[in-house]
C-alpha cells in the first residue's frame, strides 16, 4: 500500500515498513487535530458572523440579545478549543514528520496570518463583544438598544470579516503549499 505524508515532500512511499507506521500514524493524529482545529475555528468564526448579523437586523432585543450571549458561549466552546488544537496539531504533526514548523515559506506565512487574525481577536474583537455583552444585557431589560452596540456591532463584523479572510488564506497556504 503506498502512503505519503509530508509538507511539500513524500516523507514515505511503497510498502509501508513497520519502522514508519509510528511516524504516519504520529503525523496522522496530530494533522487531524489540525484539521478538526480549524473546522472549528474557522466554521464558528464565519457561522457566528452570519446568525449574529441576521439577528441584529430583526431589531427583536430579545434575539438580539441571546445572539449576542451565543457568540460569547461559542467562543468559549468552539473559537478557544479550535486554537489550541489548531497550535497543538501544527507544531506537532511538523515534529512528527521531523521538519521545523518555520522551514518554509509557506509555514510562516500562514502562521504569520494565524497570528495577526489572532491579534485582531485579542485586541479588538474580544473587548468589542464584551462591551455588546454588557450592552446586550441591558436592552434585553430595557427594550432600547443604544448606537454604541450598532457602532460596536458594525465594527465587530468588518474586524472579524479582515480576520477570518487572514484565517482562510492560512488555510489555503495550508493547502496549496507553494
Amino acid at each position: 500500500m503506498a502512503a505519503g505524508c509530508a509538507y511539500g515532500r513524500v516523507l514515505v512511499t511503497g510498502i509501508r515498513s513497520r519502522a514508519a507506521e509510528p511516524m504516519i500514524l504520529s503525523f496522522t493524529v496530530y494533522k487531524t487535530i489540525h484539521v478538526i482545529g480549524v473546522v472549528m475555528l474557522v466554521g464558528n468564526v464565519t457561522a457566528t458572523s452570519i446568525w449574529k448579523v441576521f439577528a441584529d437586523r430583526t431589531g427583536n432585543v430579545q434575539i438580539m440579545a441571546f445572539a449576542q450571549r451565543l457568540v460569547t458561549i461559542t467562543d468559549w466552546l468552539l473559537t478557544v478549543p479550535g486554537i489550541v488544537l489548531i497550535i497543538a496539531g501544527g507544531f506537532g504533526s511538523a515534529w512528527a514528520a521531523n521538519i521545523s514548523p518555520f522551514a518554509t515559506a509557506w509555514l510562516r506565512a500562514s502562521e504569520l496570518l494565524f497570528v495577526l487574525a489572532g491579534v485582531i481577536w485579542v485586541a479588538i474583537l474580544v473587548p468589542t463583544q464584551i462591551r455588546q455583552a454588557r450592552s446586550a444585557r441591558d436592552f434585553a431589560v430595557s427594550g432600547i438598544v443604544p448606537e454604541a452596540y450598532r457602532r460596536d456591532a458594525l465594527r465587530w463584523l468588518w474586524w472579524g470579516i479582515i480576520a477570518t479572510v487572514m484565517l482562510i488564506a492560512a488555510v489555503m497556504l495550508m493547502v496549496a503549499k507553494p
